[in-house]
This record gives C-alpha cells, sequence and structure tokens, in this order.
C-alpha cells in the first residue's frame, strides 16, 4: 500500500471547536461593583464571506444596581489567528454586535454599552478554538512548512501550511 500523501492543509471542523470553546464557560464578570454578568458557552457560527466567526451567548445580569436578574443576549464576531507558541488558533480582532438585557433600566443600559466592548475582550479575546497536537504538524514542520493562513469555510476552518522564514 502506498503512503498516504500528505495535504497542505489541516481541517477543524465546526463542532470541534464548538466544544473546545465550550469547556471554557460558564464565565462571571463583575462589572465596577455595580453589576455582575453571567456568561453561558457561546454557539458559534460559521461567517465564510467574511472569514470570521459569531458567537451568540446567552447573559444574565444581577448585583446592586439592578432590582432583579436580567436575561438576555450577548452578541461578537471575531477573526482568527495561529499562534506558533502553543499550537493554538485563538480568537482575535473582536467586534461587538449586541448585548442586550431585556427590561433593563437605562443607567443600566448605558454602563452595558461603556462596558460592552471590554467585556467582549474578556470573554473572548484570544479564547483557544482548537490546539494542534505535535502529531499534526510534524509532517508539515519535517517538511519546513508551518501554518500560514486560517480560512473560515462552511464546514469549519481550513489552516493552509507555507515554508517557514528564514531565521
Amino acid at each position: 500500500m502506498a503512503p498516504r500523501a500528505w495535504a497542505q492543509s489541516y481541517t477543524i471542523s465546526a463542532e470541534q471547536m464548538q466544544g473546545a470553546v465550550a469547556e471554557k464557560f460558564p464565565r462571571r464578570y463583575a462589572l465596577g461593583g455595580l453589576m455582575n454578568l453571567d456568561v453561558q458557552a457561546p454557539r458559534l457560527r460559521l461567517l465564510p464571506q467574511q472569514n470570521r466567526l459569531n458567537a451568540d451567548m446567552d447573559v444574565t445580569a444581577s448585583g446592586p444596581l439592578l432590582q432583579r436578574r436580567y436575561a438576555g443576549a450577548f452578541d461578537v464576531d471575531f477573526a482568527l489567528r495561529y499562534e506558533p507558541s502553543d499550537r493554538t488558533i485563538r480568537a482575535h480582532q473582536l467586534h461587538v454586535n449586541a448585548l442586550r438585557l431585556e427590561g433593563l433600566q437605562p443607567q443600566a443600559a448605558d454602563m452595558l454599552d461603556i462596558y460592552g466592548p471590554q467585556l467582549a475582550q474578556q470573554t473572548l479575546s484570544e479564547v483557544v478554538l482548537h490546539q494542534l497536537r505535535p502529531q499534526d504538524l510534524a509532517v508539515p514542520d519535517g517538511l519546513g512548512m508551518q501554518p500560514s493562513s486560517i480560512t473560515v469555510t462552511d464546514r469549519g476552518l481550513v489552516v493552509r501550511f507555507a515554508p517557514k522564514a528564514a531565521p
């Protein structure tokens, strides 16, 4: 039997990413000692036309500024980058689409508008969506190749390899 040819790309399914990110949630954030936000695991959606991912998360707010608990949603888009130090695919270049809490008073809603981008950074910035194993990189590394680009497709991510830069 002939050896299997090496493909110059590596595919990561949407299910693999969903599982990896779900392990990091739920998370709780305190906003200025006035409000706590509990963020549940994001539901990831592939956005191939923008080469980005979308994360939609259920959020619950409570705390001294609020009279009761409020439920809502947090919607963020982000790009991806490869981190060679630990062989991970990470979220970066976050864009907050919306942070909505049903029935929230104007004063608390204004506070969320201020803290929304910061919350997105704390929640998803640099969150690991996938970690390549040493055996995933053994053949490309031996051929002098390294991950060079990440493309979002309808089925997941495609990591392409290119020659390593000369030291």
